[in-house]
């Protein structure tokens, strides 16, 4: 397991860390003051300066992407709004491309207009179905870019509105059912730049996988055993590392910062790096009562210590 304690160069910023912060180019700006050398920004951020500017910014900056957040929403109550899905991601996939992103982390979607406190099902299952076929889908896109695509299990408590893929097995059977590791296809053998910066050390990089994030899994049993099932298979793109607190106000926007709750972060990264992951550790705090309340130096630095303390 890597020692985190001497410098912060493993740590990278999910951009919904500092969503008080302003704009993304005021977010680059000031990961850039704090020697940040890696974010994952949100898709509406980069939309807010435009996909040219942020290019410049990251490229000038000297500042690489640990992932690009998000694609996904597959699940919908008819053909067009599935197709309309299908489009949404090839946009997100060529924007990746453009920011140089290792992956595109996927929230597949719960029951369709769940999200917009309207939902027109409870089929579960047919919902787990839409996100099978979305991925299978978009992934053929992906491939042609040489853009990897990584699930995201979501919490239970998110079934409903965001994700009704919910553990690590879950996303892991989706791999498998879709681009099994079985020597036909599940690496893509493709140039990226600045390979030493995004920690894609292989010539080949798994066309499929998931973004571990603790906040989702650090309560389920069998995660010991599927952390190790996705080193196993190439698997593991992403990680990301918050806190759980107690009591937690929001269901979505009260997470807490790395040793402020009861998560056991560092013995979770160190099954993801016992499993092969020698990537970023991804820092994404949603907490609207809280963090982004303060100013980005302050949540910075206060991620800088935290990261060298207790991730």
């Amino acid at each position: 397991m890597r020692d985190f304690s001497p410098d912060h160069r493993w740590l990278s910023i999910n951009t919904a860390t500092l969503r008080g912060a302003g704009p993304l180019d005021a977010i680059i700006e000031a990961c850039a003051r704090h020697g940040i050398r890696a974010i994952a920004p949100w898709r509406d951020q980069v939309a807010g300066i435009g996909l040219k500017r942020t290019a410049q910014m990251l490229r000038s900056s000297g500042i690489a992407l640990s992932g690009y957040c998000r694609g996904g929403m597959f699940t919908a109550f008819d053909a067009a709004g599935r197709q309309a899905a299908l489009d949404d991601n090839r946009r997100a996939i060529d924007e990746a491309k453009t920011l140089g992103a290792p992956c595109l982390v996927l929230v597949v979607g719960g029951l369709p207009g769940a999200l917009a406190g309207a939902p027109q099902s409870k089929d579960l299952f047919a919902a787990r179905s839409d996100v099978r076929d979305g991925i299978a889908a978009t992934l053929e896109a992906a491939r042609d870019a040489g853009m990897p695509l990584a699930i995201e299990p979501l919490h239970p408590m998110y079934a409903a509105e965001r994700a009704c893929v919910n553990t690590l097995c879950q996303a892991l059977d989706l791999c498998d059912a879709i681009d099994p590791a079985d020597g036909t296809g599940a690496t893509l053998g493709v140039d990226v730049p600045d390979r030493a910066a995004l920690r894609v050390d292989a010539p080949d990089r798994t066309a499929l996988g998931v973004a571990v994030d603790v906040y989702h899994v650090w309560w389920d049993p069998a995660l010991d055993a599927q952390v190790a099932r996705a080193g196993r298979g190439n698997r593991l793109l992403a990680f990301h590392v918050c806190d759980w607190l107690v009591p937690t106000t929001d269901m979505l926007n009260d997470r807490g910062m790395m040793g402020d709750g009861v998560i056991e972060i560092a013995r979770i990264r160190g099954q993801v790096e016992a499993a092969g992951f020698d990537g970023y550790s991804e820092a994404e705090i949603f907490s609207s009562g809280n963090w982004w309340k303060r100013p980005a130096d302050e949540v910075l630095a206060t991620c800088i210590e935290r990261h060298r303390r207790c991730v």
